[in-house]
């Protein structure tokens, strides 16, 4: 996915990218506030790209060429609903009842990148698709945790999968988090598996997404005739959340937040904006 240089961020770098990751989490939480049933995806997509718009930002996935003959993207989101694990177009889909749905979203601002994401429960879901998504959303901060100056590559990878695969779960191989900043994708790759002690060595400054993308069924996954939209091969559901991290010395500081999504996803519920949307692991 990511090749070249690692670029390593200063100060100003830093500030340039949390403001980018900012928009993103306001385009998301447009997002939120229309996940229930009978939204066709596309209405998502047009309201997280008012957002980006009306901040001053590009939607950084919406004509993206990952190259060859495939066309460019078309969507301002990533839209992944069900079996569905990444890369899903915005259409005139409606949400349905029980439906889980991962929305990535990606922003270039002033030069610089944000890029994270995050995945709903559509109403009342099943108790196995709400495991789906506690345990790969833990495994985001199981991998964090190992995002410290002096650790490796493999060190995130490890952690993410010895959590899900513990549980049951399948990991895409396929498919990686990435550096990211000034371009949307920076080396280095981070897989969602590893071993430990093995790979790049994270250094003070580097800017990574950890995004595992979990299945609930067999790990292995297929591409539509599109060239874009990633399933698992089973026909099992899958969830895919992301953050953005800054490593440093001591541990990984998180640039991305889930606030104001989740703000948003408890007052369409009704519920008190103290309580979050989802079970959540601990962030620290």
């Amino acid at each position: 996915m990511a090749s070249g240089r690692i670029l390593l961020k200063n100060d100003a770098d830093v500030a340039g990218i949390r403001e980018a990751a900012a928009v993103v989490e306001r385009a998301l939480a447009a997002a939120a506030e229309l996940v229930h049933p009978g939204t066709p995806t596309l209405r998502l997509d047009q309201a997280a790209e008012a957002v980006i718009r009306d901040a001053g930002g590009r939607p950084a996935f919406k004509g993206y060429r990952m190259g060859g003959d495939t066309p460019p993207f078309p969507g301002s989101l990533c839209i992944s609903v069900n079996d569905v694990v990444v890369h899903g177009f915005p259409s005139a889909y409606e949400l349905r009842e029980g439906d889980v749905v991962a929305v990535d979203c990606g922003v270039e601002l002033g030069g610089y990148f944000g890029d994270f994401a995050y995945t709903f429960p559509v109403g009342e879901i099943s108790a196995e698709a709400q495991d789906l998504l506690d345990t790969t959303r833990a495994a985001l901060y199981e991998g964090i945790e190992q995002a410290g100056a002096g650790r490796r590559v493999g060190d995130i990878g490890y952690a993410i999968q010895s959590y899900c695969e513990g549980r049951g779960y399948g990991v895409v191989r396929d498919l990686v988090g990435h550096g990211v900043g000034k371009r949307l994708h920076e080396p280095p790759n981070v897989p969602n598996l590893g071993r430990r002690g093995v790979g790049k060595k994270l250094r003070e400054g580097l800017t990574l997404c950890i995004e595992p993308m979990i299945n609930g069924g067999t790990g292995d996954v297929t591409v539509d005739d599109d060239g874009w939209t990633v399933r698992t091969a089973d026909g099992a559901p899958s969830a895919h959340y992301e953050h953005m991290v800054l490593v440093r010395r001591g541990g990984a500081e998180i640039l991305s937040s889930y606030d104001l999504i989740e703000s948003a996803l408890a007052t369409a519920r009704g519920e008190s904006l103290a309580a979050p949307a989802v079970p959540v692991a601990s962030e620290s």
